[in-house]
């Protein structure tokens, strides 16, 4: 791709890119659904694989494990074979896979679902479950640096936070639809309607990548001539760049209580709390529609203001601060006697809003990250970042148990709060915003 695809909305058609954007926002949504919906069926997934909460974490823990380990290799190959042909292949393989789970990984016991009746005809074992949802992991894993590569191609420095903070939210917004159809699904169809509906939502977003995305057309002789003395060199392997390295592991480690709240929210709640399904469900429906709203807010006020390491940094103090109330409040309630309903509203409240904040950085972020190293290594780039993100989703649900046994639910937040706080000088320091503005953009 040349550096050159950039800098020219006119000469790559005004109207295509959003068809493009769509499409991007289209399948981080549908793998969002099952990577983030899964974990909101932790109680009935609990009941009907016969679970303990260590292997509850562990089973979890594997979706991310999956996308952590294919992040990279993914996005070597998006930058190698292009954008189109790793999104349709990881979309169709992935819902080959969730559709083959449907058929071999669900427990059966009838007409209900396992969890309805005393004993399930056939329940998969820990084993099954943890291999399939490994390699749905594996396979998803090609969505991320792909379509976000798409996007960097077809949108321009000056738009780039907005339209990246919109594709984006297509991880919250595809988490919140599957936060509030999955739970029900699981409750009144059982696991293979879950991963039915899955693989439906990949083949259906397969379609319209088939359709949509297309490399953008080269500039024209004219506008190349005009426009290349704006175009820096294009950005050596991100693979041995220091700051996206940063930026990648500020990602990994901000990511634990966002992490923390999809996996274990849902448990917390219904443990702790003794909240209803439908306040669970509402709880991780907010968190992931509201994160939707400020990822994009976020995208298009760093994206005039120049300011997208200062907002890392102060959203990581934010939500340290959060976690740390919620760690107080859990541990004032501990022991306290039956809980009203007042209390368990606000303590819902509280969750969703700190997971909201926890959630909305995401854009800016891979923004970042992809400005760092360049369109044309931009799948690489967004990889490693989404490895760190995910290598989080393997070990926080493995971790959360651990400190369940050894401690109380204060101490997981509160372990969740002092990870925000460290990702702090992860983050590269903010540059002067007059050196940004004087500095070429690396496309």
């Amino acid at each position: 791709m040349r550096c050159e695809r950039g800098l020219n909305n006119a000469a790559r058609g005004m109207g295509h890119r959003w068809k493009v954007l769509g499409v991007g926002f289209a399948a981080n949504a549908s793998f969002a659904a099952a990577f983030s919906g899964i974990p909101a069926t932790a109680v009935y997934l609990r009941a009907d694989y016969h679970l303990a909460n260590g292997g509850l974490g562990l089973v979890l823990g594997m979706l991310g494990l999956g996308i952590a380990l294919s992040e990279v290799p993914w996005g070597l190959l998006t930058d190698r074979w292009g954008d189109r042909r790793v999104l349709l292949l990881g979309l169709a393989s992935t819902g080959a896979a969730l559709a083959a789970m449907m058929v071999f990984a669900a427990p059966r016991g009838g007409d209900a679902p396992a969890h309805a009746s005393t004993a399930a005809a056939h329940v998969p074992g820990i084993v099954t479950l943890a291999g399939w949802l490994l390699a749905v992991g594996l396979l998803g894993g090609s969505v991320n640096g792909s379509s976000g590569r798409a996007v960097m191609a077809w949108f321009a420095e000056g738009e780039r936070g907005l339209a990246m903070s919109i594709r984006q939210t297509a991880l919250p917004a595809g988490g919140g639809i599957g936060a509030l159809v999955l739970p029900a699904l699981a409750s009144h169809g059982g696991f293979a309607s879950v991963f039915g509906v899955l693989a439906l939502l990949c083949g259906v977003t397969a379609a319209f990548t088939w359709h949509w995305l297309h490399e953008p057309p080269p500039l024209p002789a004219s506008a190349l001539a005009a426009t290349s003395m704006h175009c820096a060199r294009p950005a050596g392997s991100p693979l041995r760049d220091s700051s996206v390295w940063r930026v990648a592991l500020g990602i990994g480690v901000l990511c634990v209580p966002q992490i923390a709240v999809v996996t274990f929210a849902a448990v917390f709640l219904h443990d702790f709390a003794h909240a209803n399904l439908m306040t669970i469900s509402a709880t991780l429906a907010i968190v992931q529609a509201g994160a939707a709203v400020a990822r994009v807010w976020s995208g298009s006020w760093t994206d005039r203001r120049g300011n997208r390491r200062a907002y890392l940094r102060a959203c990581s103090l934010v939500t340290a601060l959060l976690f740390a109330l919620i760690a107080i409040v859990a541990m004032r309630m501990t022991g306290a006697g039956p809980h009203g309903e007042t209390q368990r509203v606000m303590l819902a409240g509280l969750l969703a809003v700190s997971g909201l904040c926890a959630s909305a950085w995401h854009g800016v972020a891979f923004t970042e990250l992809a400005t760092l190293a360049g369109t044309q290594r931009a799948g690489t780039a967004l990889a490693m970042g989404n490895t760190g993100a995910f290598m989080t989703l393997f070990v926080t649900p493995l971790t959360i148990p651990l400190l369940l046994s050894a401690g109380s639910w204060p101490a997981v937040w509160a372990a969740a709060s002092l990870c925000a706080l460290a990702a702090i000088p992860v983050f590269p320091r903010p540059v002067p915003r007059a050196t940004v503005r004087s500095t070429p953009a690396r496309v």
